[in-house]
């Protein structure tokens, strides 16, 4: 991967220190320098690369979190539906209990006092 400058586009100017600044770089150094900003370019666009799948795969377990808090939301209403039908039924057992307990209680003592009346 290529920057697109040329060798004339570098000057030495204080990339070294101890040497003159207006030196002009060799063919090596200047083939160094292109070699090692294209590896860094490269890396950049690799780290790129890689930080958009981490994000895609961010924007997958959001999406799964969301639909599963969405689902989990739905049994909670269900059970909170399911709760305040299961109250009801009981308070209509124990409106049901405090008439039918008096009512088995005198017909306990009416058949008692029957049978023990004919004795």
């Amino acid at each position: 991967m290529c920057l697109g400058l040329s060798r004339k586009d570098y000057t030495i100017d204080a990339l070294i220190p101890g040497q003159n600044p207006d030196r002009v770089m060799n063919d090596q150094e200047m083939d160094q320098l292109i070699a090692a900003l294209d590896k860094i370019a490269g890396n950049q666009q690799q780290q790129l690369n890689l930080q958009q799948e981490a994000l895609a795969m961010q924007r997958e377990q959001f999406a799964l979190l969301q639909k599963e808090s969405e689902r989990a939301d739905r049994l909670q209403d269900r059970a909170e539906q399911l709760q305040i039908k299961s109250a009801q039924v009981i308070a209509r057992a124990r409106k049901a209990a405090a008439v039918m307990l008096p009512i088995v209680v005198i017909l306990i003592v009416y058949v008692s006092w029957l049978i023990f009346r004919f004795k």
